[in-house]
Formats: C-alpha cells, sequence, structure tokens
C-alpha cells in the first residue's frame, strides 16, 4: 500500500464565505459528530490508538469482536501483505464477553464518542446471550453483529451467506437486546440484496459491509498454503471496488442507513462510498499504515464539501448564511446516475 496516497492532502479550496459545514449523521439513533468510524479488528480497545491522537475526534468507535468465550486466535502466521491490501487470518482474538466487561468496558465507557461492541459466534444462541450480556452495560451506543461467521448448526456455512441464517441470528440478537443492532455483512455472497433486506426484515437498525474478502496466499518457497487455515480475509484498496458495488446495491435494496467500508484511505474514498449511500464509513487497514488516516478524511469530508458545487449553488439561491449538511450528499450518485447525461 502506498503511504503517500494515505496522506495525499485535499486540493487547495478557497472557502466560500459564510458557508457552514455539518458533518453530523445519526445512524440507528446514534447521534455522531462526524460519519467517520474505525472498524472492528483494526482499532483494538482503543486504547493504542488513544496515545497516538485525540480519539474524540472520531465518529464513533468500534471494537474488535468478541465471543461468548475467550478464543485465543489462529496460529502464526496470521498476516500477509499483498500488493494492493492485506490478508489477515487473526481468527477472533478475544478476551470473551465476561472478561470484556470487567477489564475492558470501565475504560471503554470513558470514551467521548460513541462505542460500538463488535459481537460473534457459532450458534444463534451464542449470539443471543452475548447480545443480552452487553445489553446491561450503561452507555453502550450499539451491538454490530458480524453474520460472516460460520454456522457450526448449518455444517458451517457462514450466517451472512444465507438470507434465511442471517434472518435468525440478527432476529434472535434483536429479540434479546436493548441496544440498537447493525448488521455487518460478508461480501462472500451471490447477492448482497437479499442478505441485505434478510437483515432489514429481520429487525436490523442499519446495515455495516463489507467485511473481509475470501482469499489466499502460497508459499512459493515451501509449496503449501502461507496460512494453516488456508484461506485468510482481504481488506485494503484491492477490496475498494467491490465494497462500493455492494454498498451502492444494498443502498438500494433497504431503507435503514447503510455503514460503508473497504479499502477506504483517503477522503475522496469516503466520499465516493457516501455518495453511493453510505451514511457513514468506516476505515479499517488504511490505519495500519497512517494512524492519523481517520482524522485526514474527516479534515477531507468538511473541505470537499465547502468546495462541491451544492455549496455554492446553495448560497446563490439563499444569498444569506448557509449550513451545508453531509447528510444531503448521502446517495446522490444513485439520483444523478438516473438524470445525468453520459453523452
Amino acid at each position: 500500500m502506498n503511504r503517500d496516497k494515505l496522506s495525499e492532502p485535499c486540493p487547495k479550496m478557497e472557502y466560500i464565505r459564510n458557508c457552514a459545514v455539518d458533518l453530523c449523521v445519526e445512524i440507528a439513533g446514534i447521534s455522531m459528530k462526524n460519519p467517520v468510524m474505525v472498524a472492528s479488528g483494526t482499532f483494538g480497545f482503543g486504547e493504542e490508538y488513544a496515545k497516538i491522537y485525540d480519539i474524540n475526534r472520531l465518529g464513533a468507535v468500534v471494537t474488535k469482536g468478541i465471543t461468548l468465550l475467550p478464543r485465543h486466535g489462529n496460529p502464526p502466521p496470521r498476516l500477509c501483505e499483498t500488493p494492493a491490501g492485506l490478508l489477515n487470518s487473526v481468527g477472533l482474538e478475544n478476551p470473551g464477553v465476561e472478561r470484556f466487561i470487567r477489564e475492558e468496558w470501565p475504560r471503554l465507557k470513558k470514551l467521548p464518542v460513541p462505542v460500538i461492541v463488535n459481537i460473534d459466534g457459532d450458534t444463534v444462541e451464542e449470539y443471543r446471550e452475548i447480545a443480552k450480556r452487553l445489553s446491561e452495560l450503561n452507555g453502550l451506543a450499539a451491538l454490530e453483529v458480524n453474520i460472516s461467521c460460520p454456522n457450526v448448526e448449518k455444517g458451517g456455512i457462514a450466517f451472512g451467506q444465507d438470507p434465511g441464517s442471517a434472518y435468525e441470528v440478527v432476529r434472535a440478537v434483536k429479540e434479546a437486546a436493548t441496544l440498537p443492532v447493525i448488521a455487518k455483512l460478508s461480501p462472500n455472497v451471490t447477492s448482497i440484496q437479499k442478505i441485505a433486506a434478510a437483515v432489514e426484515s429481520a429487525g436490523a437498525d442499519a446495515v455495516s459491509l463489507i467485511n473481509t474478502v475470501l482469499g489466499m496466499a502460497v508459499d512459493i518457497d515451501r509449496q503449501r498454503p502461507v496460512f494453516k487455515r488456508i484461506f485468510a480475509g482481504l481488506s485494503g484498496p484491492a477490496v475498494k471496488p467491490i465494497a462500493l458495488r455492494m454498498v451502492w446495491e444494498a443502498y438500494e435494496a433497504v431503507k435503514i442507513p447503510v455503514i460503508g467500508m473497504g479499502g477506504i484511505s483517503t477522503w475522496r474514498d469516503a466520499v465516493e462510498f457516501i455518495l453511493a449511500g453510505a451514511s457513514a464509513v468506516a476505515v479499517g487497514t488504511a490505519g495500519f499504515i497512517d494512524p492519523e488516516a481517520p482524522l485526514k478524511i474527516i479534515d477531507g469530508l468538511e473541505k470537499y464539501l465547502v468546495e462541491c458545487s451544492i455549496c455554492e449553488s446553495a448560497l446563490k439561491t439563499s444569498g444569506e448564511d448557509k449550513t451545508i449538511k453531509l447528510r444531503d450528499i448521502v446517495g446522490l450518485a444513485h439520483k444523478n446516475f438516473t438524470e445525468g447525461d453520459f453523452s
């Protein structure tokens, strides 16, 4: 991955006089000062990043995945760089829900931004139990349900690869939880629209996508797969076109908010996702290269809104102070495609 790309500055822009920008968004009843979140599995529990920059600038924090019981994760190697991304086979290493509540939550609840906990399970009942326990935490903003996990009760197929299984697990979490529920969708499906519609009908308050794309690497010296589990999750710039396409499709399939992620490295990437239908975006792998990538994206979004024609035309019509809202451009590419002239 190219560090220069991650640090790419916003082009020089002249701020239009009297034009204010409102980056605030609301997702599933969660008020966020801006639409930039950090993706699950790339931010730990936030402790390390808090030493680098002011987490208060973020729109929200999503923790690494939590399971009912502790998991040690997969054996090394766990990571393998690719020409345009990263393969990971971490294996959901985490302390388990009880230890998370006891050791991590007391610090996390003090963060000045909404905290969303990602949850994972092998059975519907495990998801239900985790949701029930976490709902007892005062101050937790929402649950993000990772439905990319294998369903051991149905031969190991991921919950998120089958509309019926996706519905079942999200419905169980909704019934057990007193918090908003965000369903995190897998890209390893034939129709993302069917899965998105299924979790919406199950009661999901929002969808987030995409999770990592299934891939693999081969060690040509040892002449065998790099990872013991053979397959791994691909993230980073390589998956951005796939993620963008699926966000577009999900936006057309559901009425609940869409949170976009997958290969977002710069503010330009974030704008693409928002125009395609994402009400918020999550930054993941880019943070490994440049920990401040989310903050640079926030700055770039603000400058983009000031510079874009929406702001200029609004001022021409009003002649007075005008606040330009980021939420006004969510999904705008759909309208412009319908009305646009490609000749």
